[in-house]
């Protein structure tokens, strides 16, 4: 029952906390009241232990696509699902999803097991596709979509207007920082993001993950700051790790970027490699770093 799950409200806003702040593999459900509809964005875990707050809901809007937002869908099959366009797809089947993660079709198939018993997936293939700026008029309360893509094509925030309050999803403001692992994801367009979201007219921001609710500017700023500079810590650590001499992707993954060694998940290998190529085409456009013809990597 949600009388026993930790909230905190905001206006026509209740942040409904998962576990440890809804740290993976859990979430933060957001739920927004108007006069005339309810919306919630994403469906974490701690949505299945919320049965009554799930019953009000008229539509649900994905921030984006990833499994553990996806983990009270099967509760919602009744409701219009709205996926921003460039994950659509990911959210109504399984062939999408696969595509959007991009991992090896042996990690795939073990992937598959685990987020259908851990996160009861379902393909959604009614979800309805929206795109950067749409608005939906919940009665008093507007909720606007702002296209913030990196973690994902389409990963938004989504902002409650007048109020001013941005669920900011997986930018979740982390110690791990910005995760770019996956096909779609993009560390490009990652920075250009949070530059984006610096300027977002806000005064409450709400993270999907970690964090939880943000409520003054020089803290949000702050974090943010610190979140944003992760991306270059990373690309610094890769560096050193060439300073040993030249070294193969696969070495690199073996070495670890942004897992600490030791961790292991399905889909770690892939993502590490996925997150490593993009800053060496970074640092090879920066002149820092040279791809030789053997296939390794080395100083420039």
């Amino acid at each position: 029952m949600h009388e026993t799950t930790p909230s905190a409200t905001f206006g026509p806003v209740t942040v409904y906390f998962g576990d440890k702040q809804g740290k993976y593999p859990d979430g933060n459900l957001v739920v927004v009241r108007g006069r005339d509809a309810t919306a919630v964005f994403d469906t974490p875990l701690v949505a299945n232990r919320l049965p009554q707050v799930l019953a009000e809901a008229d539509l649900c809007i994905l921030g984006h696509v990833h499994e553990d937002h996806m983990a009270g869908l099967h509760r919602l099959q009744h409701v219009p699902l709205h996926v921003h366009e460039a994950d659509v797809q990911a959210a109504r089947s399984w062939e999408g999803l696969s595509r959007h993660y991009g991992y090896p079709p042996q990690v795939l198939s073990l992937v598959r097991q685990k987020i259908e018993r851990q996160f009861a997936y379902l393909p959604r293939p009614d979800a309805l596709a929206y795109a950067d700026g749409q608005c939906w008029d919940l009665g008093g309360v507007q909720v606007r979509a702002v296209h913030l893509p990196g973690h994902t094509a389409g990963h938004c925030a989504l902002l409650v207007q007048p109020q001013g309050i941005a669920f900011i999803g997986d930018i979740d403001l982390s110690g791990f920082g910005p995760y770019y692992g996956d096909c779609t994801s993009s560390l490009a367009d990652f920075r250009r993001s949070l530059a984006r979201l610096a300027e977002l007219p806000a005064s409450v921001w709400i993270t999907s993950h970690h964090k939880g609710v943000i409520r003054e500017r020089a803290d949000f700023d702050a974090k943010l700051r610190a979140f944003a500079a992760r991306l270059d810590a990373n690309a610094e650590r890769l560096l050193q790790m060439l300073q040993a001499g030249p070294r193969t992707l696969d070495e690199l993954v073996r070495q670890r970027l942004l897992y600490p060694p030791g961790y292991e998940e399905l889909w770690i290998d892939a993502a590490e490699a996925r997150s490593i190529a993009q800053h060496l085409d970074e640092l090879q456009a920066a002149g820092r770093v040279h791809a030789q013809d053997d296939g390794r990597f080395s100083l420039a």
